[in-house]
């Protein structure tokens, strides 16, 4: 049996299986996503994007493709060596801890589709507010996508298989101790994995909390991916702008 050790996101997401798992993912609705904010924040032509926690890079490349001059860092080795192979004079990749202020200042700082609460030091959530606000310039823009969590909890399915490339991947879904959790387990090439996702189960006033304490500015808040209003019952995102 082969099972996680070490902090969950730095063995899950390096694995081949992670991308087949979520290989369906909606990536027009992404580029859509993107289109949607950096029109809202009227970001300057050519203007600089931070994209933490960019995995194997695709949004980082759809922004570049819209002109912006795009870095994306994430903890995983793979992903990032993955993601270097599409690097231009405008599009860099490189591993950075999101915890620490990365050395450039930005535009803006994206931080997409829930890459955040995954820390086991509780401590590195504000850290990584503060380094956001550390990689802003004068009149960046700090972007938090996060899942909406009381509509997740309210709409949790407990159990369920999921079948990708011939593999059937077994989910269980929980709260417990003020986190939402995902255990994971499957066959492959001969062998039973055991994996497990791990999110804070933040709420808007949870974010504002630590947002008070790194002493950034809360602007915005929207409900999904077109910057519709949000709802604390009903809406599938929570996507907070600061500065």
């Amino acid at each position: 049996m082969t099972k996680s050790k070490k902090q969950w996101y730095a063995s899950w997401f390096d694995t081949p299986y992670y991308h087949i798992l979520y290989k369906d993912r909606d990536y027009t609705e992404a580029q859509g996503f993107m289109d949607n904010l950096s029109n809202y924040l009227n970001l300057p032509e050519h203007g600089k994007i931070l994209d933490l926690a960019c995995g194997k890079g695709r949004h980082s490349v759809y922004l570049n493709s819209l002109g912006y001059n795009v870095t994306g860092v994430d903890l995983s080795e793979k992903s990032i060596t993955h993601a270097k192979q599409f690097e231009n004079d405008t599009l860099k990749f490189n591993v950075h801890d999101m915890s620490k202020p990365y050395p450039d200042t930005f535009d803006a700082v994206f931080n997409l589709f829930t890459s955040f609460g995954y820390f086991e030091d509780e401590k590195c959530n504000l850290k990584t507010i503060k380094a956001i606000k550390a990689e802003l310039n004068e009149f960046g823009f700090g972007v938090i996508d996060f899942m909406n969590t009381n509509y997740v909890i309210e709409n949790l399915v407990a159990e369920d298989t999921k079948t990708v490339e011939g593999i059937d991947f077994h989910q269980k879904r929980y709260v417990k101790d003020g986190y939402i959790i995902k255990d994971i387990n499957f066959e492959a090439d001969g062998e039973h994995f055991e994996f497990q996702e791990r999110v804070k189960a933040f709420t808007l006033e949870d974010f504002q909390l630590l947002f008070d304490k790194a002493d950034v500015h809360l602007l915005d808040v929207f409900g999904d991916f077109k910057l519709r209003k949000y709802h604390s019952k009903t809406s599938d995102r929570l996507i907070m702008i600061f500065k």
